[in-house]
């Protein structure tokens, strides 16, 4: 039998500068945000043109306060309710962890929503720009979860090479399902998703792409929550079902649903060299 693994003990804190910490998690989500909007400033650009350069430059401080407010807020209404119901003062301490895809994933929708109507620009094309580069800021988090020693997988035998006993657990050899989730839902989430935002055809189809990654993600998360472990305080409700797996459902079936109709609507004809759209033309 292997060795098992011992998780290496990271400090979560990448610098301390006196009273002020940058945190690995914190690092994460800032270097996903910065690289995924130099990658959207490129792609809206590839026709037909979802937006302009400098409107994606304008986007990035939308989708930060979307990321954390919608990723926090999904965080207490979906996970924690009476716990932050009876202590209001910890909702803000997001240092303290506790952050939702699908809370942020609901508030980046919001802020697409309302940053397209502001612009005038197709909510949907404009959406399908955005969705292939949010795996990116997926991977950079998974892996701050791995160097957090958080969120990691369920007991498995030790016979697995790299089965992995994590600190602050029960001693027992367990799944690294954080890179198991950086993997699938960062890393190959993205590849898929670039690779159909490369087809001409595709982007010509406002809500494709948006709809593959709402419906990728959903897969590449249930199957991932078979190795992940449960939150503590949840557990598995009936049938050894996650509350990761049953938010998911709902976005497999709302992607499936948008992909159709990416197929049944004309194509996207694409913003003029202004920025400005014809009348009718968004949503």
């Amino acid at each position: 039998m292997l060795p098992v693994l011992i998780f290496p003990q990271f400090d979560p804190v990448l610098i301390h500068l006196g009273p002020l910490a940058i945190r690995w998690y914190a690092l994460a989500y800032i270097a996903g945000i910065i690289l995924g909007a130099q990658l959207l400033k490129r792609i809206v650009m590839w026709a037909p043109r979802a937006a302009t350069v400098r409107q994606a430059d304008d986007f990035l401080t939308w989708v930060t306060l979307g990321v954390v407010l919608g990723g926090r807020l999904g965080y207490v209404l979906f996970y924690q309710p009476s716990f932050f119901l009876t202590h209001p003062l910890a909702i803000p301490q997001v240092w303290k962890g506790g952050m939702s895809f699908h809370g942020g994933a609901t508030g980046v929708i919001i802020a697409l929503f309302l940053f397209a109507r502001r612009y005038g620009l197709s909510f949907l094309a404009f959406s399908d720009r955005v969705t292939v580069c949010v795996p990116i800021g997926l991977c950079f988090g998974r892996i701050a979860n791995f160097i957090n020693g958080e969120l990691w997988g369920r007991a498995v035998s030790p016979d697995l090479p790299w089965a992995m006993i994590f600190p602050d657990s029960d001693g027992v050899p367990r799944h690294p399902s954080e890179i198991y989730e950086a993997l699938m839902e960062g890393l190959l989430l993205f590849l898929v998703l670039l690779f159909a935002a490369r087809q001409e055809n595709l982007r010509a189809r406002p809500g494709f792409l948006a709809g593959l990654f709402l419906a990728g993600y959903g897969c590449a998360r249930i199957f991932c929550e078979f190795f992940r472990e449960p939150d503590a305080f949840l557990g598995y409700f009936s049938f050894g079902v996650t509350m990761g797996q049953v938010l998911s459902i709902p976005m497999i079936l709302a992607g499936v649903g948008l992909m159709v109709h990416a197929f049944r609507s004309p194509e996207y004809a694409g913003v003029p060299d202004d920025g400005t759209v014809s009348p009718g033309e968004a949503p």
